[in-house]
């Protein structure tokens, strides 16, 4: 069974050139109207440029960069404080002193107190489910307008003393007499003081990301040159895009004591020879997945602000989406009446780039479709002139609980720039479920979808669960060896 799915990716050819450039789209007759429903826009979205970790935000606290785009997301709307009614946001990595950073990002951005505030988290889709987490207090009549946003911060994440030091010193704090601390103190041994050190791995079979993605890359003969060739391209692209200033999430930051940070420092074009050099991260010594095409440890902040919108009116803004909670792309498409060919833009999260290229020879084939999704002929392939034209996670960054704002905003103003209707965003995160959001920017009103919850599925998009299913792992059907997390939005742009 394995060999036969090799086969069947191997004969696809999604990306025969790495390299596209952008082209205004044509708007499709299609509408996604739905009346009589209320309707939720995202009206803003920044973020915090995106750095790699132990850089200049070296020194700071998670909930500064929070803060620091709740600052932003305040100054570029205009927005009163006091006009908000809840702060959602998404992290993966906890600090300990802030474990809900969300409030205490929004107390030190200047919000009221009494303006409620919680943290999510979802892997690497934590933001959009913050997204997910607004849309449903929304169309619930809870609230009329919520930011959601995310954080990550790598560059100082928890490392914990090993548990018989923990017990220990916790022992020590209940300890009444002088001899019996003494004892507990006597009892200490090197093993004691060995640290435990946080690792991007799934608890439940200890298995990185990058591990599950080497051999989710060698099932659907995803080549080292393929992988490499998709990260020369998002780094490329990404530096155009930079350079036109086609960034325009990205909002300045003075980072106390140093200078002001004013864009990304992860993009680094450079070349498939000097890329080839890399030795596999992961799996050694013959994986393909190396830090050249894997996104890299991030610092990073992103914010949205989320509305009814009746309320967004009222208050003259000109909304950038729609917002619809769904089920697992590509039923995304086929809840909202579209085909791959009626989307304009495409912005899928670069976990790895094998994960990327795997995903879409998965979509190209019909057997895997017919035989793990149920579906009588393939989703097809996302055209590459229209997929991530400004760049990634590979070279953008990737801070875990961010990323999903950024993708949602990067569609927005993709559609703008580009005359697009439809966009398509997908993200893939670790922990075997399946969850999507439409995304529909307005034109027409559309059907508000309530179902917000999580569903176990093997209907999926982003990051397909093929080695999980093929037992190329040593763990039963129900393990996270190898499931991941999907995320989907379909966008309809605002009319201009």
């Amino acid at each position: 069974m394995a060999s036969m799915l090799i086969n069947s990716m191997r004969s696809c050819s999604c990306i025969k050139n790495p390299l596209y450039f952008p082209s205004v789209q044509t708007k499709s007759k299609k509408t996604l109207s739905r009346p009589g429903v209320k309707n939720i826009v995202l009206v803003e979205g920044v973020r915090t440029p995106f750095l790699m970790s132990g850089t200049t935000y070296t020194d700071l606290m998670p909930h500064d960069l929070a803060r620091a785009a709740l600052q932003g997301l305040l100054n570029r709307t205009g927005i009163p404080k006091d006009a908000v009614d809840y702060i959602v946001y998404g992290t993966v990595i906890q600090e300990v002193k802030t474990s809900n950073v969300a409030r205490e990002a929004a107390l030190g951005a200047g919000f009221s107190d009494k303006v409620p505030a919680h943290t999510v988290t979802m892997a690497c889709i934590s933001s959009n489910q913050a997204m997910t987490t607004a849309v449903g207090l929304i169309a619930a009549g809870q609230c009329d307008t919520v930011v959601a946003g995310g954080v990550e911060f790598m560059s100082d994440v928890p490392i914990r003393h090993s548990r018989k030091m923990r017990k220990t010193m916790l022992s020590l704090n209940k300890a009444k007499t002088l001899g019996q601390k003494l004892s507990l103190i006597g009892g200490i041994r090197m093993a004691h003081l060995s640290p435990e050190l946080p690792a991007v791995a799934e608890f439940s079979t200890a298995e990185t990301m990058g591990h599950s993605a080497d051999r989710l890359a060698a099932a659907f003969g995803v080549s080292r040159v393929e992988q490499d060739e998709f990260a020369l391209r998002s780094h490329t692209f990404a530096k155009k895009a930079q350079d036109a200033g086609l960034l325009q999430d990205v909002i300045s930051f003075k980072v106390p004591g140093r200078d002001i940070v004013s864009k990304d420092n992860g993009i680094r074009p450079s070349s498939m020879e000097q890329m080839a050099k890399l030795k596999p991260a992961f799996i050694k010594p013959h994986g393909t997945v190396t830090a050249a095409n894997s996104s890299f440890l991030t610092d990073g902040a992103s914010a949205v602000l989320i509305m009814s919108e009746e309320k967004a009116l009222a208050m003259g803004y000109k909304p950038k989406a729609y917002l619809r909670p769904t089920y697992a792309t590509p039923k995304v498409l086929e809840r909202a009446g579209l085909s791959l060919s009626d989307i304009d833009v495409f912005e899928f999260h670069e976990a790895f780039a094998g994960q990327i290229m795997a995903n879409l020879k998965a979509m190209d084939s019909d057997w895997f479709t017919q035989t793990y999704m149920g579906r009588k002929s393939k989703v097809g392939t996302p055209p590459m002139e229209k997929f991530n034209l400004w760049g990634g996670s590979l070279s953008l960054g990737h801070p875990f609980g961010a990323t999903g704002c950024r993708l949602v905003t990067t569609v927005a103003h993709r559609l703008q720039k580009e005359g697009g209707q439809y966009g398509l965003v997908a993200a893939c995160a670790a922990g075997g479920q399946v969850k999507n959001i439409d995304t529909l920017m307005k034109e027409h009103n559309h059907k508000l979808t309530l179902t917000l919850h999580i569903q176990i599925s093997l209907v999926f998009f982003h990051l397909v669960l093929a080695p999980q299913i093929l037992n190329l792992c040593c763990f039963h059907e129900g393990s996270y060896s190898c499931l991941f997390q999907g995320h989907g939005m379909v966008i309809e742009a605002y009319p201009q």
